[in-house]
């Protein structure tokens, strides 16, 4: 027993430096499907589900069809396991999922797919926005007690790779943004021979006058020159 929870405790560890090393956000999510496939017993698939301002739910990530058809089934009907792990409880367990009285609207709808069993956590809750990682088996039954201890384990794990990896993302699109803005504000100067301060109030008044952010401003005027009107 001591060794089995030092082997899950390495596996672990070496799945979190991995995540950890991916560049992206949405290179992040494919590598958290892909190795919870190979993580947590019973799991044949696996997919992440997002809500976007409690509006917009999306499958963000998946290791197959499977994911994004029993999803859309859930979209379809407005109820199932993913979405109670989204707005309700950190872990759902569905041991028979067409038979399942909680949600019979999404059983019959998924009754002619190939899914038995699912297993889904709740990933993170951010403000607005919401994410779980979900599970699936052809097979009825095929989560137990230990999947769900090893998928927490394992999701926490993951919750704290996506933090990062959005949170390097802002930084990114944060550096992005100031660099095309001090450009914008070069061009203005060079034009129009004034300093960088004037500059950037004449940005600032033409993202209020024609209703754009000041990011788009800017980009436009790098790349066309031209500083955007109401009538472009």
């Amino acid at each position: 027993m001591a060794d089995d929870r030092a082997d899950l405790a390495a596996h672990l560890t070496d799945i979190a430096r991995r995540l950890q090393q991916q560049r992206g956000e949405q290179e992040t999510m494919d590598a958290i499907v892909r190795s919870a496939v190979g993580t947590i017993p019973g799991a044949e698939h696996a997919g992440i589900m997002t809500v976007t301002g409690r509006k917009r739910t999306r499958t963000v990530a998946t290791t197959g069809d499977l994911p994004c058809d029993v999803d859309q089934a859930q979209f379809d009907t407005g109820e199932g396991p993913c979405l109670t792990a989204l707005y309700q409880e950190k872990i759902v367990s569905v041991p028979d999922v067409v038979e399942d009285a909680r949600w019979r609207r999404f059983g019959r709808k998924v009754a002619d797919l190939k899914v038995g069993s699912m297993l889904s956590f709740q990933l993170f809750v951010e403000n607005e926005d919401l994410g779980a990682l979900n599970l699936y088996s052809p097979q009825t039954g095929a989560f137990d007690e230990e999947s769900q201890h090893v998928g927490s384990l394992f999701a926490g794990h993951a919750a704290v790779a996506l933090a990062a990896a959005h949170e390097r993302g802002q930084l990114a699109a944060a550096v992005e943004t100031r660099d095309l803005i001090g450009q914008a504000k070069g061009i203005l100067m060079e034009r129009h021979q004034i300093d960088a301060d004037q500059a950037f109030a004449v940005l600032v008044r033409t993202s209020q006058h024609v209703n754009l952010k000041l990011r788009d401003i800017a980009q436009q005027l790098t790349t066309t020159r031209k500083l955007p009107t109401r009538d472009s």
